[in-house]
């Protein structure tokens, strides 16, 4: 018994330095799951972010495309509105899936960040369902669809923990009469 009681205090060393190992192995092995899984959604949303990016600016380029025919654009590809018509029609259909999974996945900021975007570049697309030839209400659209833009990126790149990005405030030269 007295050999038993002098092991006694390596024996309760060695019992808490292996749970000590077990509790320090669960515990990494728990931190590296969530870091994974973190990274994994960091993934999903930036690509889901991009995708939505990318079909509404499809629209933007449509509008473009179909203000220049009014003269309302600089754009050097005009399209009439019967021309643009199926592609602004596909160019929604593409929006609605993107809009759904960007309300599934996306931040709440940034989801309310790409309905301003969404509303202005609806409101430009009403103007030119109208066939009004107004460079200078076309000018305030464009502003809002880039202010409404630049919002969208600002919001994805703080959800994302992304720098700063460039603010995408290019200069364009005026539109003339044709």
């Amino acid at each position: 018994m007295n050999a038993f009681i002098q092991q006694l205090p390596a024996l309760i060393g060695v019992v808490i330095g292996a749970l000590g190992s077990y509790v320090a192995i669960v515990r990494g092995e728990r931190v590296r799951f969530h870091r994974e899984r973190e990274a994994r959604w960091e993934e999903r949303r930036l690509a889901v972010y991009t995708d939505y990016a990318r079909v509404l600016k499809q629209t933007v380029t449509l509008t473009y495309r179909v203000a220049s025919h009014f003269r309302n654009d600089p754009h050097p590809h005009p399209l009439t509105p019967q021309e643009a018509a199926p592609m602004i029609a596909e160019a929604a259909l593409a929006r609605d899936p993107a809009g759904e999974t960007l309300l599934m996945l996306g931040s709440p900021e940034v989801v309310a960040k790409a309905r301003v975007w969404v509303t202005s570049v609806l409101a430009m697309e009403r103007f030119l369902r109208e066939g009004r030839h107004d460079p200078q209400t076309w000018q305030e659209l464009l502003e809002r669809q880039r202010e409404g833009r630049q919002g969208y990126y600002a919001a994805v790149r703080d959800d994302l923990a992304l720098p700063p990005g460039h603010s995408a405030a290019w200069v364009l030269p005026p539109v003339g009469p044709v």
